[in-house]
């Protein structure tokens, strides 16, 4: 099969198409031809380096296909059956191996593009606006870069819930995206002073939880709008990785919390994968959430499509296109 590999760490071009074994299934694996990859930004992460991964690897956690072959142990009635799947390393290839309880049935009604571009940035959402802290109505929240993936989506769910969300964006022309998502207020963090906005909008210190995976030019300032025990919610580095943090302002902004959570730690469970799972695709079937493609590529532009995530010029998902 023809798959993505990294030999070495580094920009875009250090990836290249090559051909490669064929994946055999273990006793309770399934292979899955992959239709759509789905790309995140903890794929350019692993590129980097950033987070480590032993070399060489088969780059991407997260796609969508038809089951082909089953383990000994794995029921062949899902031959043939529609499936996508996240926290997978290996997905930017033709065909994918991964644990049968981790593939999610992919409804009908449910194209299986869209299928690959929801799991990751929709169960992260899920999991900050369910889990990580538990929003309600009550409750007011800013989402900083609400354009993209992950934000478009946990503004579209904090409405769903029923909170008050403050969003920013990088530029102009992204205010309406986020406005589309259901965004309360929206703020160009470029050209104005975010903190400033916020607090002239709703007073000093209005925030219940501030959710920033922006990282480096965001997390900081944003310490400053939380209420008393409010909580910053550190997803992403978009910008960078945010900067060593003074312990000592999360005492002086009122007894603050941070934390750093990540996907892989509230689905653990196969369990609250699929019922995560099975939520985001309700509500998409029912029109409450609207995943947003934002380009496609080909497998083997995929150094493009690292490119088109990392200039953050690309509003909704980016899928590399396998068949």
């Amino acid at each position: 099969m023809q798959a993505i590999i990294l030999h070495a760490t580094g920009g875009p071009e250090v990836m290249t198409l090559a051909v490669v074994p064929d994946p055999i299934p273990g006793p309770e694996e399934i292979i899955v031809r992959t239709e759509w990859a789905g790309l995140n930004y903890i794929d350019v992460y692993h590129r980097t380096g950033l987070y480590k991964q032993d070399l060489p690897f088969i780059p991407g956690l997260e796609g969508s296909g038809t089951v082909i072959e089953v383990g000994r142990d794995v029921n062949e009635g899902i031959v043939g059956s529609r499936v996508a799947w996240a926290h997978v390393i290996g997905s930017y290839a033709e065909k994918v191996k991964l644990p049968a309880d981790r593939a999610v049935p992919v409804p009908n009604d449910i194209a299986t593009d869209i299928g690959a571009a929801t799991l990751t940035q929709g169960m992260t959402a899920h999991f900050l606006a369910v889990d990580t802290f538990q929003l309600e109505r009550a409750d007011r929240c800013l989402i900083h870069a609400a354009a993209g993936g992950v934000g478009r989506i946990l503004v579209q769910i904090a409405k769903i819930i029923g909170a008050e969300v403050f969003a920013t964006v990088g530029s102009n022309a992204k205010i309406d995206i986020a406005k589309s998502a259901g965004a309360d207020h929206v703020i160009n963090y470029n050209t104005h002073d975010f903190v400033e906005a916020i607090s002239d909008l709703a007073g000093p210190r209005p925030l219940s939880v501030v959710y920033d995976g922006v990282g480096a030019s965001t997390l900081a300032r944003g310490l400053d709008l939380l209420k008393p025990r409010g909580l910053m919610v550190s997803y992403g580095n978009a910008s960078g990785p945010p900067p060593p943090l003074d312990i000592l302002a999360l005492s002086r902004g009122g007894s603050l919390y941070i934390t750093r959570p990540s996907l892989a730690n509230y689905i653990t469970d196969s369990s609250n994968l699929h019922q995560r799972a099975r939520t985001l695709f309700e509500w998409i079937s029912a029109g409450r959430l609207d995943i947003r493609i934002g380009a496609r590529f080909s497998l083997n532009e995929a150094a493009d499509a690292h490119r088109a995530i990392e200039g953050r010029g690309v509003s909704g998902k980016v899928l590399l296109h396998s068949e």
